[in-house]
């Protein structure tokens, strides 16, 4: 079940300057970056009220990130909503005919299993899928 926005994901060029942004935007510092290698990017967590922002920068030319920056402007580029259970959301979404970029979760940043859905499956929207690692 779906308990929230978790996080808006904004792709960037320059991630020190969009940090610069978006604190002074949001009234809020930037509480944690970290490179996740599996999905060569770079990211930075700002909170915006109950929910985040994470600033997305791509670490090498082959990413998803850097893909995007290639056809797109900075901007928008994923939401992400908070599960309770990852696994049978998987399940109960590619039941309901929804296209997997994951068919299994994976780790993300800010200590999450992640999973993407395909957006040609959510109308064009980018849809990611997230729940707290366990400890």
């Amino acid at each position: 079940m779906v308990k929230r926005i978790e996080h808006l994901g904004i792709a960037v060029d320059n991630i020190e300057e969009s940090i610069k942004v978006y604190e002074i935007l949001l009234s809020s510092p930037c509480y944690k970056e970290e490179i996740v290698e599996s999905e060569g990017v770079r990211t930075a967590f700002i909170m915006a009220g109950e929910s985040k922002i994470e600033l997305l920068q791509a670490t090498n030319e082959d990413s998803a990130i850097a893909k995007f920056l290639s056809k797109n402007r900075e901007g928008f580029h994923h939401v992400a909503f908070e599960v309770d259970d990852i696994d049978l959301e998987l399940k109960r979404l590619k039941g309901e005919g929804f296209q997997l970029i994951h068919e299994t979760p994976k780790s993300g940043a800010d200590n999450k299993r992640i999973a993407f859905l395909h957006p040609k499956s959510t109308k064009g929207m980018l849809v990611e899928l997230c729940q707290e690692k366990s400890e």
